[in-house]
C-alpha cells in the first residue's frame, strides 16, 4: 500500500437500519456524493504526479547540485525520519480537528516547498529543510484516505475506499512512468523534469481549494444526532457512561478509555502479531525505500542520465504492488495456525532479497530484488489491515492503525539515528544494508521459531482428540465450525 494511508476499509461497518437517522452522506442528492468522490479520486490521481520524484537521488548527487554521498546519506536524508516522527501525531489529531481540507491544502503547500527547494536551493541546510517539508507530505497522506469516509454511508466505505486508493496507485504508476519516458526518450534534464512536477504539484493546490469541507469527522467533529442512531459507534458508547462531565472531560475520558481498550486488544493472539509485523517490518521496509537509489547510484554510477531507470523500477514495483495486494485477498487459509510461518518466509525471503541488492554489481539485479521486496511487502499487508481491523469499530481501527504507524516511525528514526546518521554510525549505504539484512534475518528466525511453536502446541493439541475417536469409532467426529476455515479465524469479535 502507499505508505500513510490509513486503512479503515475494513473496519466493521455498522448494519443499515431504516429506522435510525441517515447520516449526511446518505440524505444529500445521489449524484452530489457521486461527483463529490469522483472529485477526490481525480484530486488523488493528479496529486501523485510528480515525475521528477523517481529522480531526486541522481539529480542531488549529480553535476546540477554535486552534493557527495556521504552528504546525501548521512547528512540529508535521516531528515525525513525525524520529521515524519515529529509532526506525525500532530497532524493526526488536527487532520480530523480541522476537518481534513486545510491539512490537504498544507501537504499541497508542503510538495511546491519540496521543489522550489530542489530547484532553487543549494545548500545542504536547504536540502535538509526540503527533507523535512517531505516528512510533512508523508503525514498529511492520512488526511486523503480518510476524507472519504465524511462522504459516503458506512455501507459504501469499503467500495469507496478501495477507488480512492486505486486513483492513488495509478497515479503513482503514471507518474514514474512519465519520468521515464521523459528522461529515456526525451532527453530532459532532472533539473526541467524538476519543474515539471513543481507545475503540477501547484495544479494540485488548485484542486485542493475546490475540495468541500466536510461538516463532520471522526472523533472531534461528530453530529449532534450520532448518538441517536439504532447501533452507536464505539464513541457513543464510550460517551453514554460521561454524560456528567463536561464536554472537553469527556472527550478526555472516551479518550483514555479506548486506550484503555487496545491494551485489551492487545492479548489477542493475532491482533498482536500482526500489529508486530506493522511496526518492525514497515520499519525495516521504509529504510530500505530511502536509501535504494543511492544504492543504486553507488552500484551503477553513470553520468548518463538516459541510464537511470528509477522511474521504470518504481512504476513496476507499484504495479506488483498493486497485484500481490489483490492477490492477497484471495488467499484462503486458516491464519491463526499459519500467520507466523508465512510472515516468516516472507520476512526470510525479503532478508535474501536485502542480501542480493547489497552483494550485486549488476544493476537489474538489485532492481529485480527491489521490486520483489516492496513486492513480497505489499502482499503482507492487506492481510494484515484485515486480521487487525475486521473485528474493530471505525473508531478503535484509526487508533490501532495510529499506534502501529507511530511505532513504526519512532523504531525507523531509533535506527536512523544509530545507524545512518553522521552523529551516530555515520555508515556508507552498503554497510547500512548489512544492517538491514540482519535486522530482517533476526525478524525472521523469529517468526519461524514461533511458527513452530505454534505448530507443536497444535499437534499436541490434536492428539488426544485423534485418540477418542479411535477408541469411538462409531461415533461421527465432531463438525468442525466454519469459522475455523474462514480467514476471519482467531481475530477479535467485538
Amino acid at each position: 500500500m502507499v505508505p500513510g494511508i490509513m486503512p479503515l476499509s475494513c473496519c466493521r461497518a455498522m448494519p443499515k437500519n431504516d429506522g435510525a437517522k441517515k447520516p449526511v452522506s446518505e440524505t444529500v442528492p445521489d449524484q452530489r456524493w457521486k461527483l463529490q468522490v469522483f472529485y477526490l479520486c481525480f484530486y488523488g490521481f493528479m496529486t501523485q504526479i510528480r515525475p521528477g520524484e523517481s529522480f531526486i537521488t541522481p539529480y542531488l548527487l549529480g553535476a546540477e547540485k554535486n552534493f557527495t554521498k556521504a552528504e546525501v546519506t548521512n547528512v540529508i536524508t535521516p531528515v525525513l525520519s525525524y520529521s515524519y516522527m515529529a509532526v506525525l501525531v500532530p497532524i493526526f489529531l488536527l487532520t480530523d480537528y480541522l476537518r481534513y481540507k486545510p491539512v490537504l491544502v498544507l501537504q499541497s503547500l508542503s510538495h511546491i516547498s519540496i521543489w522550489l527547494l530542489l530547484v532553487l536551493g543549494t545548500s545542504v541546510l536547504a536540502m535538509q529543510l526540503m527533507e523535512f517539508f517531505y516528512g510533512i507530505t508523508m503525514a498529511a497522506r492520512i488526511a486523503y484516505s480518510s476524507y472519504i469516509f465524511s462522504l459516503v454511508a458506512p455501507s459504501r466505505y469499503q467500495r469507496m475506499a478501495s477507488y480512492s486508493r486505486s486513483a492513488v496507485l495509478l497515479g503513482v504508476f503514471t507518474s514514474s512512468v512519465l519520468g521515464q519516458l521523459c528522461v529515456t526518450l526525451g532527453g530532459i534534464s532532472f533539473l526541467t523534469l524538476n519543474y515539471v512536477s513543481l507545475g503540477f504539484v501547484s495544479f494540485g493546490l488548485i484542486l485542493t481549494l475546490f475540495l468541500e469541507r466536510p461538516r463532520r469527522s471522526l472523533f472531534f467533529n461528530r453530529p449532534r444526532g450520532a448518538s441517536n442512531a439504532a447501533v452507536p459507534t464505539e464513541l457513543d458508547r464510550m460517551a453514554e457512561g460521561d454524560r456528567g462531565v463536561g464536554t472537553r472531560g469527556w472527550q478526555d475520558m472516551v479518550l483514555c478509555r479506548m486506550l484503555r481498550e487496545l491494551g485489551a486488544l492487545a492479548r489477542q493472539p493475532q491482533l498482536r502479531l500482526w500489529s508486530l509485523w506493522w511496526v518492525f517490518n514497515s520499519a525495516g521496509y521504509y529504510l530500505m525505500l530511502y536509501y535504494a537509489h543511492i544504492l543504486w547510484n553507488e552500484i551503477s554510477p553513470t553520468t548518463d542520465n538516459r541510464r537511470v531507470y528509477n522511474g521504470g523500477v518504481d512504476a513496476a514495483s507499484t504495479l506488483l504492488g498493486a497485484v500481490a495486494s489483490f492477490a492477497a485477498g484471495y488467499v484462503k487459509i486458516r491464519w491463526t495456525l499459519w500467520s507466523e510461518l508465512v510472515i516468516g518466509v516472507v520476512t526470510a525471503f525479503q532478508a535474501g532479497l536485502l542480501l542480493l541488492m547489497n552483494s550485486t554489481t549488476n544493476i537489474w539485479l538489485c532492481y529485480a530484488a527491489y521490486i520483489l521486496f516492496r513486492g513480497s511487502h505489499q502482499f503482507l499487508v492487506p492481510i494484515a489491515i484485515f486480521q487487525i481491523a475486521t473485528s474493530l469499530s471505525k473508531e478503535l481501527c484509526a487508533l490501532v492503525f495510529g499506534v502501529n504507524t507511530f511505532f513504526a516511525t519512532v523504531l525507523k528514526t531509533v535506527i536512523t539515528v544509530i545507524v545512518a546518521d553522521k552523529r551516530g554510525l555515520g555508515l556508507s549505504v552498503h554497510p547500512q544494508f548489512h544492517v538491514y539484512f540482519g535486522y530482517f534475518t533476526l525478524l525472521a528466525v523469529v517468526y519461524l521459531l514461533v511458527a513452530i511453536r505454534v505448530g507443536v502446541q497444535h499437534s499436541h493439541r490434536r492428539q488426544p482428540v485423534e485418540l477418542a475417536l479411535a477408541k469411538e469409532p462409531c461415533q461421527p467426529p465432531e463438525e468442525i465450525p466454519a469459522q475455523e476455515n474462514s480467514p476471519e479465524a482467531g481475530t477479535v469479535r467485538a
